[in-house]
């Protein structure tokens, strides 16, 4: 069950020299049919029902159950992702899901898997400033690590403090956002805004698996993650490196332990009587002063580093009021009262503005439907998270939707190709002959006529409306007039 040259999926199924591959037709339906059956068994402990140390002794009969392994795969599947270094896909490994399921079962519980290497991507950082390395286990591994993750996760996450959001069942950025409203309407309005510097990175492996000792006693349990820490990283140029410390980002259980580790932090915070908000390696402490803020970060600072050997980022770190901060993609006013404001950080408006001249080249070579479909999934999908925004930030979408209105019609001025084309179809779009020949003959570029109005009569605002939702409207539908009246009363009190 090792991947280190050969593919780890041939590895699970050789049987025989020339492997399963070749007896065993790949068949997408079966293996998904029989994942799906599976899940549904009753052969899966659950673990939520062992409410004491002592009862946790045997979980990795919950791990390698063949209820929660099918589970696993089809979460896996479900989330998708890219190959790692064996080159095996998801679909290929959930397609021979019914030979390769009880393999994997019982290498877990005769204690001969070993995961494979990770490989090592590079990818830019939001909004820029370096990159951000990622490690793509092989999908058997993510596998393996996702039902770990199933079991472990029912079994730590009570356990966190509540004021952390991040990779949370019930919890995530409008929850982080919703807390932090609260605690800067009732007047904490200086805000701590930390960053860690390299945190997936500089996690101490034998502090993690303390900590998950506290609450697993099943040593084979523990065994497994330090193998899954311990995996080698192959770089892009191919180069072998061993892992002393970190949990690479890019794998199913990444993410618990971050906060398994971090949770001590929490605590930490919660006993000094501080309020915050914690998501990920992201968080804001919430105090009434700048003097206790410089307080607040010099202690924390010291905490991180001797405690738990972590380092801030000084460069994204400060102690500073909320319309500086950039949290989540959000910034925060304060407007009359306790009223707290929430609207779109600067950088979060940057990359939307990015994000748009990336779908709306004036180059675009498509049909206009085309051209709306894309802008239609991806705006829906970024108002999914921003969607939280007051009406103060939201009034922000419209300026946003204006200017994407400008570019569309930009792109069917280009489309036109010369000048009497788009005069002749300005005419019979209801243009006056004035207008269209100063939209269409103008020696201004494509920009400038843009927005003269004979393309303005042409294709209105309201021209639009059956083609594209805009960002201002979908908002709207997210936030009825009684819900917004809702929200007001309550941050007024």
């Amino acid at each position: 069950m090792r991947s280190t040259g050969p593919r780890q999926l041939t590895f699970a199924l050789a049987d025989s020299p020339k492997g399963d591959k070749d007896r065993v037709p790949r068949d997408e339906s079966r293996g998904k049919r029989y994942l799906l059956h599976t899940a549904k068994g009753n052969g899966r402990t659950d673990p939520a029902t062992c409410t004491t140390v002592a009862d946790k002794g045997r979980l990795l009969e919950s791990v390698a159950s063949a209820a929660n392994l099918a589970q696993a795969l089809l979460n896996v599947l479900r989330n998708k992702g890219a190959s790692g270094v064996d080159g095996e896909s998801v679909e290929e490994v959930a397609d021979y899901a019914p030979t390769l399921l009880p393999k994997v079962q019982t290498a877990l519980l005769q204690d001969t898997y070993r995961p494979g290497d990770i490989r090592r991507v590079w990818i830019p950082k939001q909004g820029g400033g370096g990159r951000r390395g990622l490690g793509i286990p092989n999908v058997v591994d993510r596998w393996v690590q996702q039902a770990v993750l199933q079991v472990l996760d029912p079994i730590f996450d009570p356990t966190f403090h509540r004021s952390s959001h991040g990779f949370r069942p019930n919890h995530g950025a409008h929850t982080a956002i919703a807390e932090a409203r609260r605690h800067l309407g009732e007047g904490y309005r200086v805000v701590v805004d930390l960053d860690l510097s390299k945190f997936f990175d500089r996690v101490h492996h034998q502090r993690l698996l303390s900590r998950l000792g506290q609450y697993v006693r099943d040593t084979r349990i523990l065994a497994l993650v330090k193998r899954m820490l311990k995996a080698k990283v192959v770089m892009p140029d191919g180069t072998k490196m061993a892992t002393e410390q970190g949990t690479p980002q890019g794998g199913p259980l990444s993410p618990l332990l971050s906060n398994i580790v971090l949770d001590e932090w929490d605590q930490e915070l919660e006993r000094r009587g501080l309020r915050f908000v914690r998501y990920a390696d992201d968080c804001n402490i919430f105090v009434r002063s700048e003097r206790a803020g410089q307080r607040v970060m010099e202690s924390t600072r010291k905490f991180l580093e001797r405690k738990l050997r972590l380092q801030i980022n000084e460069e994204k770190s400060s102690v500073t009021s909320p319309e500086n901060v950039h949290f989540l993609g959000f910034r925060f006013s304060i407007g009359g009262g306790n009223y707290v404001k929430v609207k779109l950080s600067t950088k979060t408006k940057a990359r939307l503005g990015a994000k748009i001249r990336e779908l709306t080249p004036r180059s675009w070579g498509h049909s206009l439907k085309a051209c709306f479909e894309e802008l239609n999934e991806y705006c829906r999908g970024w108002m999914g998270h921003f969607r939280i925004c007051t009406e103060e930030g939201a009034s922000e979408f419209r300026e946003f939707d204006a200017h994407l209105r400008r570019r569309l019609r930009a792109i069917i001025i280009h489309q036109k190709k010369r000048a009497r084309f788009l005069y002749r179809h300005l005419v019979k779009q209801g243009v006056s002959p004035k207008q269209a020949s100063g939209a269409a003959y103008s020696r201004r570029g494509i920009w400038h006529r843009s927005n003269r109005p004979g393309m303005t009569k042409a294709y209105p605002n309201a021209w639009f409306v059956p083609h594209w939702t805009s960002l201002y409207d979908l908002w709207c539908r997210a936030n009825p007039p009684e819900q917004v009246s809702d929200q007001l009363t309550l941050w007024s009190m």
